[in-house]
């Protein structure tokens, strides 16, 4: 029992020198302002994204771990610590050498999105820690074992969807006419439940109606239901190119203004694309009339009635031109006999 009460005796002693002569108790407190965010929450295949730790104090020694998804990010460098990347978890670790002198109030550390992503993916950059202090190591942290996690989404540079309606030659008044509607996209956004729906603005009183068969061969009006299931159907990825081949029937005459939309039935059928084409329709009956032949003109071709009028026109005899040959001949000879008679005349006097 003695030997029991010396000892108690003699903890008590050494437990009562340590506070009275250590003059910086070591103390452990939580580490409640830290605070992690990103530069960015979407990043495209190719591009950084940089994640900052503020720690809400001066830290003089600390270990972080970041987690990541490697199959969507890749780890490029970071500022505040010596990292040690071993693929899924970058481990970055500071100490202030100089006594307190230089510690740390925030790290960064920067990531880069993977190539060949063809879709959208949510992910977490996690944060734990450990070895936190302060400056000058009189303070300790507790360890930060609940991870602190920040979602970014890795996708794809998406392009918009574009509707493009075509057809040969304009339609016709209650004749049918075959078109083919194109929805495409170099690189679409995906989406589980889309769908096609129309609008018109017609003439006064006029109606339209643009039909098309789908691979089960069954029929929809688009004016009316939109195109395919109610429910929408899915869409998305790289070259998108969706063609349907339509039936539009028009019953006036004017301009028929029809807008295509994609919509999103999962979110309360908010427009994906929206484009709108001006429809002229004409009617025959109202057409300009072929030009007709005059009654007092000869019928035939053009070159036939050229030809025509050209023979009717022409003189029976050409009319003769330019100096009568007969005349110098003629004076010619009464100039001969002229001078014979003139010589005959003169021997006859002598």
């Amino acid at each position: 029992m003695k030997k029991i009460c010396n000892t108690l005796l003699i903890l008590s002693i050494l437990f009562t020198f340590i506070l009275l002569f250590n003059p910086n108790p070591v103390q452990a407190a939580a580490l409640d302002d830290i605070e992690i965010s990103t530069n960015k929450d979407t990043v495209n295949p190719g591009d950084t994204v940089i994640l900052t730790i503020t720690f809400g104090k001066p830290l003089g020694a600390y270990t972080f771990d970041i987690a990541y998804d490697n199959n969507l990010l890749e780890y490029v460098e970071t500022d505040g610590g010596t990292p040690n990347d071993n693929g899924t978890r970058v481990r970055v670790v500071f100490y202030d050498s100089t006594g307190g002198t230089s510690p740390k109030e925030s790290m960064r550390i920067t990531f880069r999105a993977k190539e060949g992503i063809m879709t959208s993916n949510p992910t977490d950059l996690a944060v734990t820690a450990e070895g936190l202090a302060n400056p000058d190591a009189s303070e300790n942290y507790d360890d930060i074992t609940t991870a602190l996690e920040k979602n970014i989404v890795v996708e794809p540079r998406y392009e918009d969807y574009k509707f493009d309606l075509s057809y040969t030659g304009g339609p016709i008044v209650n004749v049918e006419k075959e078109m083919t509607l194109s929805l495409t996209s170099a690189m679409g956004k995906n989406y589980d439940h889309a769908r096609i729906v129309l609008d018109a603005t017609t003439p006064d009183g006029g109606n339209v109606q643009l039909k098309g068969t789908d691979e089960t061969q069954t029929e929809y009006d688009l004016i009316d239901s939109g195109w395919g299931d109610p429910s929408g159907y899915a869409i998305g990825g790289q070259n998108v190119n969706k063609v349907l081949n339509l039936r539009g029937i028009f019953d006036k005459a004017g301009e028929y203004k029809i807008t295509f939309k994609l919509i999103d039935r999962d979110s309360s059928d908010a427009v994906i694309a929206e484009n709108t084409f001006t429809v002229t329709v004409t009617d025959t009956q109202n057409a300009p009339p072929e030009e007709e032949i005059p009654e007092n003109e000869p019928e035939g071709t053009i070159e036939e009635n050229m030809t025509n009028t050209t023979e009717e026109n022409l003189p029976a005899q050409l009319p003769k031109t330019g100096m009568n040959l007969y005349i110098p001949i003629v004076v010619i000879i009464i100039a001969i006999m002229s001078t014979s008679l003139y010589i005959i005349m003169k021997k006859k006097n002598r």
